[in-house]
């Protein structure tokens, strides 16, 4: 099926998702299907933000596996960046590259964080923040004191998203609305010196919101200094309570080195050092959002949301992995455009609570990459220049029944189109887009509720993988399409609250790729490669403890397995291996005390076991990234409006590292083929947060 590219815009004028819309001013009389009595999140902190009477794409029509952080949480964290903090969340692996501005990213069900495939859809104010290849740098523009809170949705059942959303997805939301001007600055360990200043408007019905930001810092490795600055605004008017309008801009630009890869013996001996060859190794990078929003309430029975948005990312590069590599020069310019929306309705049919929505999403890429070999950031030969399209558009459809007051049952289905063209502006050469077809999604979600407190779920869905960069053309020599790698999965769970003081959550999962594939991370062509049939499967158990007040606990504990089921014929004896750098266990918690009124203590950490480095699986090279780290912030106001914290991190200066598998380094060089990055050790952050 081909799709037809100018009629889809027309057609999503009806299929218009967004987070929260306006409550109507009169609710629905009796109980409405895919309303909040069904809820199977399990939260972190206090300010949770949540969509109002489940409207228009909310998570709330969405019954699987949900973890929130609130916005006290994200507020009080001193991080180098933002996706420090998802790690909080149970269930979240967090990869720390430590290289300057690729520092890390966060994974969930069974994916690594190496880049190769990116699972997870990330959104900021409901907007979509990844690039090309799935990747986060958008990531970077959003500090901690901005943050209202972060939502992640596990699982392959929601039907709101397609691209990217192979394992689920992550919403950071902001702070819109409301009166406060509030300024935080901190400095501590590694020369590290922070500024953020956060204000909101209201009134009328018009809000401003705005955040002004700076963090600097000297890194705890050698020629590991960074320096970023952020700024964004958020106009918002809301001309009475069935109506509201509004736009946020945002502007990020991060410059930081990179103390580069360590061999085995130098990252035991000297964590802290960086090669001679990685000197002249940094980057430079800015992004950029602007988005428009609306959220319209018909009736009370129905409600429409809808966004129009632009996104904008520039990278420039200089990395060297290791001494028998040439240095490179990477150039990144993309620029995304796109809509997405969603039309709901609640009714009542027999009386039965019924709730649909009809929703959808376009986006339109416009990509630019290139690379060079370099010596000390001299060009010594461009080794790629490509310039591709990538247009990809999505329908869905979402019904919710409640025949009982026990039973909810919601069927969902999603279907997604790709085109493109790709330009090897090296060769003058061009390439279509694989003919990828209708990529078909049906989902189901179920939930009951056999007494109160007592919630069963399950689920099941389809999401895809296709092609990143140059992988999702049909380049010679080349001549057949690739399919889309569709992924089927289940989830069943329980989440429980026995009494006030306990809740509980625990889910079974099981997820299976159709014919999975990876970027080749080195590649010149940025091309991919087969890994073959997969099952990541896994049980997340996770508790929250509020014993007495003052006192509040949480843990979380995973366990999964990610391995290939069905090899690919380039590598027969790697079927029943694990993929690489996925570990077994997953642990995160933490205890929260207010001792006094103008008191705070946390203590907090997480983990994880090792891993293997490549699907090869050799015990020559063993497992390595087993770590588990505790940090602890004390905080006190000494007046209503002023909060001074200590905050520690890696309290017990625990030695752990980032690795992967380096073919290039030899045995004179080492006695292992890998390449470490060591993490920072104990630091120490003085903050003071003021509210004016």
């Amino acid at each position: 099926m081909q799709i037809s590219w100018g009629a889809l815009p027309c057609a999503l004028v009806f299929a218009m998702p967004a987070q929260a819309a306006a409550p109507a001013p009169n609710a629905a009389p009796g109980p409405v299907a895919g309303s909040d009595t069904v809820d199977t999140g399990f939260s972190i902190g206090e300010q949770i933000v949540v969509s109002a009477r489940s409207m228009a794409a909310s998570s709330r029509n969405v019954l699987t596996s949900i973890d929130r952080m609130g916005g006290d949480v994200a507020q009080n964290a001193n991080v180098n960046y933002a996706w420090e903090l998802v790690g909080r969340l149970p269930g979240v692996m967090l990869t720390n590259f430590n290289q300057g501005t690729t520092s890390g990213k966060f994974s969930f069900r069974g994916f690594n964080g190496e880049g190769e495939i990116n699972a997870v859809k990330l959104l900021i104010d409901g907007v979509p923040a990844n690039s090309n290849d799935g990747n986060m740098p958008y990531i970077d523009s959003v500090f901690p004191l901005d943050i209202a809170g972060i939502e992640v949705v596990r699982g392959t059942s929601d039907p709101r998203y397609g691209l990217h959303a192979i394992a689920g997805s992550a919403n950071i939301q902001t702070r819109i609305g409301g009166n406060y001007l509030e300024g935080k600055v901190s400095g501590g360990s590694f020369d590290t010196y922070e500024a953020q200043a956060v204000a909101g408007i209201e009134r009328g019905g018009f809000s401003q919101n705005y955040l002004a930001a700076w963090r600097q810092a000297g890194g705890w490795r050698d020629h590991g200094a960074l320096t970023r600055g952020s700024l964004a605004g958020k106009w918002f008017f809301r001309p009475n309570d069935t109506l509201r309008v509004g736009a946020i801009a945002r502007w990020y630009r991060g410059t930081a080195d990179e103390p580069g890869y360590l061999t085995l013996e130098n990252a035991a001996a000297h964590p802290r050092m960086t090669n001679a060859y990685n000197q002249t190794d940094g980057d430079t990078r800015t992004v950029a959002q602007g988005s428009l929003h609306l959220d319209a309430t018909f009736s009370d029975s129905l409600d429409l949301t809808a966004k129009a948005y632009a996104n904008r990312l520039r990278d420039d590069r200089y990395v060297k992995f290791s001494a028998a590599t040439s240095q490179q020069r990477r150039m990144t310019d993309e620029d995304h455009y796109g809509i997405s929306g969603a039309l709901h309705w609640h009714t009542h049919v027999a009386g039965t609570p019924v709730m649909a929505e009809l929703g959808g999403d376009m986006q339109w890429q416009d990509n630019v990459s290139r690379r060079y070999n370099t010596v000390a950031r001299v060009v010594s030969a461009q080794t790629r220049d490509q310039a591709f399209t990538l247009n990809i558009g999505g329908v869905y459809g979402l019904l919710t029944l409640e025949p009982t007051r026990w039973l909810t049952i919601s069927p969902a289905w999603r279907l997604d189109w790709v085109g493109g063209t790709f330009h090897n502006r090296l060769a003058g050469t061009n390439a279509p887009i694989n003919a990828y077809g209708t990529i078909s999604q049906p989902k189901l979600q179920v939930a009951i509720t056999p007494v109160d407190q007592v919630t069963l779920y399950g689920n099941y869905g389809k999401s895809f993988q296709i092609g990143t960069g140059s992988g999702a053309y049909l380049i010679p020599p080349r001549t057949t399409n690739l399919a889309p790698s569709v992924n089927a999965g289940w989830e069943a769970g329980i989440k429980l609250r026995p009494m006030a003081a306990i809740e509980t959550r625990v889910a079974l999962w099981l997820q299976d790729a159709s014919g999975e594939i990876k970027r080749k991370l080195n590649d010149p062509l940025g091309d991919s490669e087969n890994v073959g049939a997969t099952r990541r499967r896994g049980v997340d158990v996770q508790v929250n403890l509020k014993p007495v007040n003052g006192v509040s606990a949480w843990g979380a504990l995973s366990w999964q397995t990610s391995r290939i089921r069905v090899a690919d014929p380039a590598t027969p004896g790697y079927l029943g291996h694990e993929i690489d750098h996925v570990p077994h266990w997953l642990w995160s918690g933490g205890v929260d005390l207010t001792p006094a009124t103008r008191w705070r203590l946390s203590l907090w950490g997480n983990g994880q076991s090792s891993y293997w480095l490549t699907a090869a699986n050799d015990p020559a090279v063993g497992k390595f990234g087993q770590y588990a780290v505790f940090n602890a912030e004390v905080a006190f106001r000494p007046i209503d409006k002023l909060e001074l914290a200590l905050t520690g991190k890696n309290l017990l200066n625990r030695r752990y590292e980032y690795v992967w598998y380096d073919a290039t380094v030899t045995a004179a060089q080492s006695r292992s083929p890998t390449a470490h990055s060591p993490a920072e050790g104990l630091g120490l952050t003085g903050s003071a947060r003021v509210r004016f």
